[in-house]
């Protein structure tokens, strides 16, 4: 500043313009020196950079180019010319540092920020992202960041060591617990999830008190993104999945076999012992005829050994369509390619209650996809209730208007049934 003045006095200017005009002279020479840096940082500079890293074959420097993080770092330049020709100023010298430096500390937190945003994305390139999410801890970090950096600014304008702002932000802990009380819930909860593995991203999960039943597809400090099967999106807290139930189908995913619960309700007045009739009819279908030989023998030797009086069929033992519908269904399902054969399979008995008899299939599908699960399901019952009949069994199902309409005529309140079951009993 003082080379300027001199010079211009030296040319004959007037002493009272010699101030200004070398004030406004170094403000050009600055402006000057800080737009051609930063030219030469971000054409030259970073073009180079972008050259380098372009050419090899790592992945994370490009993230590092689509997040910016090295034109970001270009600003530091003019900040950095503009705090160092600050003493050129003597009477704004205090000022123009502090809005450098402040301005420096903005930047400096921007390509932090930038720089952690960087790091979760490489992380997410690597499977363990999905078991081991970091989301959370990343946005701790950028709050603890940006909590610092204002300290600093605030300091900064203040003219006051940060220490000391940091020992009266001690009193205001009980406020901070307040604002931030979703954040360090989340934060807890987070470390929970992700050390006791209980949700990852892609899992099924359902939580029933928010309404979510879908696919996890973002985890993050607060929240837990659901994807539910109608395509809307639930936001569930993620201290709620540790302070609440909730189901993960990662286990049957896993597993490779989905799970069948449910039942047929046998009508019980169609329950009866079969006749020969109806002995020599199931010999003729294919799954029973080894079935029904070998129960056949077994009566008949326990029946014989027994000395068992065979005119009534209560003595004794017999067989009853109700068995042999239970074990085709058994042998039917051995046999469906649709059933995973390692798994537990079995046709139970439940309870007799006011809606019948139920005869539940306990099965898992061979496959975890829902719509594979639901066709080979819908397949299995749509066999089972056509074939019911042909056991002289009848489904239960409560009266509809049209039963009672037809109440009187005889034909609609006989069985209908393949057999007649009045007769003779093996």
């Amino acid at each position: 500043m003082d080379f300027i003045r001199n010079r211009l006095i030296g040319y004959g200017m007037n002493s009272a313009w010699v101030d200004y005009l070398s004030i406004a002279i170094m403000i050009t020479v600055i402006t000057s020196i800080c737009i051609i840096a930063n030219f030469i940082t971000k054409k030259v500079v970073i073009r180079l950079i972008t050259h380098i890293l372009k050419k090899n074959n790592f992945k994370w420097d490009n993230i590092l180019l689509e997040r910016q993080v090295f034109h970001k770092l270009s600003h530091f330049v003019p900040a950095l010319i503009i705090y160092y020709f600050a003493a050129t100023f003597p009477v704004y010298q205090k000022l123009i540092e502090t809005a450098a430096l402040t301005y420096i500390i903005l930047v400096a937190l921007n390509v932090i920020n930038s720089f952690l945003s960087v790091i979760q994305d490489v992380y997410q390139t690597y499977e363990i992202s999905k078991t081991k999410p970091i989301k959370g801890y990343i946005q701790v970090t950028k709050i603890l960041v940006i909590i610092i950096g204002a300290i600093l600014v605030i300091a900064n304008l203040m003219g006051e060591s940060p220490v000391i702002l940091l020992g009266g932000i001690g009193a205001l802990s009980a406020v901070f617990m307040l604002v931030f009380k979703d954040s360090i819930l989340g934060l807890v909860a987070g470390v929970q999830l992700s050390a006791n593995d209980m949700v990852r991203v892609g899992d099924w999960i359902e939580v029933p008190k928010y309404g979510a039943n879908g696919d996890v597809v973002d985890i993050s400090l607060n929240t837990v993104v659901v994807s539910n099967f109608d395509r809307t999106l639930t936001m569930v807290p993620s201290y709620a999945l540790i302070s609440d139930s909730f189901i993960n189908w990662r286990g049957m995913q896993q597993s490779g076999g989905r799970r069948i619960k449910r039942s047929l309700y046998i009508d019980t007045t169609s329950i009866t012992f079969c006749t020969r009739e109806m002995i020599e009819y199931f010999k003729t279908i294919d799954f029973l005829s080894d079935y029904i030989n070998r129960r056949e023998r077994e009566i008949r030797e326990y029946n014989i050994r027994h000395k068992i009086n065979l005119n009534n069929a209560v003595n004794g033992r017999a067989l009853t369509n109700i068995g042999v519908f239970r074990a085709y269904v058994l042998l039917y399902l051995q046999r469906h390619p649709g059933i995973h054969q390692e798994m537990t399979l079995m046709v139970r008995q439940l309870a007799p209650g006011e809606t019948g008899l139920p005869l539940e299939i306990y099965a898992f599908v061979n496959d975890v996809k829902w719509t594979v699960y639901e066709t080979v399901q819908a397949d299995i019952f749509d066999h089972l209730f056509a074939v019911a009949g042909e056991f002289g069994l009848r489904i239960f199902q409560n009266p509809a208007g049209s039963d009672f309409r037809w109440m009187s005529d005889s034909e609609m309140l006989a069985p209908t049934t393949k057999f007649n079951t009045e007769n003779e009993s093996l």
